[in-house]
């Protein structure tokens, strides 16, 4: 198969890149320009890096409009490694932290918080399968909770928050890691935004962190190195070496929203491509979707096929027709087609297709 033969990924993660930034990585692959060398050779204390890292933050904080009392950090262990990172230095002695519960994720987050300090589940939607995300009065609030945590977009049961909510004097930590950048970020009142890269930002290995400075500071000195926020700040990422090459790939990445418009403009796309994908499923008796409608994610639809035997052919044939991907997480079965930033519209529409015919020969 050849580099132009490209097939549709649908994959939760690592997911679709843009066919631009793989392009630029292929070209910079022997030698990144003016260097002589490859990208995957550079040190992380040279020159070449230091613009790499610059460009990408600099980009970054025009993209989202954060401000100098925020860091943006490069960190390594995913956004797994976060759920003990953030209680670790924002969950100090006799503290209490809030979380929402709204799918597989978040649950593990507060799971991991719970070995560090007092966790009060301020809201959950397990009763209802998680198919849809809190209200703002469902939220039971701490007062002079340390922070409050969710998780933006559940990838697995396909939900996403529609608007953050209001945390009072609590700061608010999010998970962002499956819709980071795919909208205009309000981060009025987030003290810490973090995701693993490898579904909008980039590959898999690099995790951005985007933390109040004073946030920063709260994490014991006792705490390991590398696992406190004020060392990843006060070496600008490079305490020992980060992960260089994601982290020229994300600021490839960066670069290329910005030529799409930036993220409003980013926002039309996804909302676009979803409704595309929800007129299908909602237009058919055939398809259900597993989302309550006002909570559904844009970047991962989730819906069902009437039976499971259907729904292991129907992975099989769109497989076989260009469209990967397709099968829903092993924990809620179904299927799941994730399309985020960087897939294409034409994809998309590639599917709303397949849907149609295979209902018509299956239905």
């Amino acid at each position: 198969m050849s580099s132009t033969d490209r097939i549709f990924n649908f994959s939760a993660g690592p997911a679709v890149l843009p066919e631009p930034v793989l392009a630029q990585a292929q070209q910079d692959l022997m030698s990144l320009p003016g260097v002589g060398m490859s990208v995957l050779e550079i040190s992380h204390r040279s020159a070449a890096f230091d613009r790499i890292l610059e460009h990408a933050e600099a980009d970054l904080r025009e993209l989202t409009g954060i401000g100098d009392d925020y860091h943006v950090l490069f960190l390594q262990g995913g956004a797994s490694q976060q759920f003990a990172m953030v209680p670790m230095n924002l969950l100090g002695p006799g503290a209490v932290a809030d979380y929402t519960l709204t799918g597989s994720w978040a649950k593990k987050a507060a799971a991991e918080a719970k070995k560090f300090g007092t966790v009060n589940v301020c809201a959950s939607t397990e009763s209802d399968s998680f198919t849809r995300v809190p209200a703002q009065d469902e939220l039971n609030l701490t007062p002079g909770a340390a922070y409050v945590h969710l998780t933006s977009n559940n990838t697995i049961c396909g939900t996403e928050w529609p608007a953050l909510p209001a945390t009072g004097d609590a700061p608010l930590v999010v998970d962002a890691s499956s819709d980071f950048l795919s909208r205009p970020i309000d981060s009025a009142g987030a003290g810490l935004i973090y995701g693993g890269a490898q579904k909008n930002l980039g590959p898999a290995g690099v995790t951005l962190v985007i933390i109040r400075k004073d946030l920063a500071e709260r994490g014991s000195e006792s705490l390991p190195a590398t696992l406190r926020y004020a060392t990843a700040a006060k070496h600008g990422s490079r305490y020992n070496t980060p992960p260089v090459f994601a982290i020229y790939l994300v600021g490839l990445v960066m670069r290329w929203l910005k030529a799409q418009g930036g993220l409003a403009a980013i926002e039309t796309v996804n909302r676009r491509k979803a409704s595309l994908l929800y007129e299908a499923i909602d237009g058919s008796d055939f398809y259900r979707g597993t989302a309550e409608p006002e909570s559904r994610s844009l970047m991962n639809v989730t819906f069902r096929l009437p039976t499971e035997e259907l729904e292991a052919r129907f992975v099989t044939e769109a497989s076989a027709a260009g469209l990967s991907g397709l099968k829903g997480h092993r924990s809620v079965g179904g299927q799941r087609a994730s399309i985020y930033n960087a897939f294409p519209e034409a994809g998309v529409a590639a599917l709303v297709e397949f849907m149609g015919a295979f209902e018509q020969k299956n239905g």
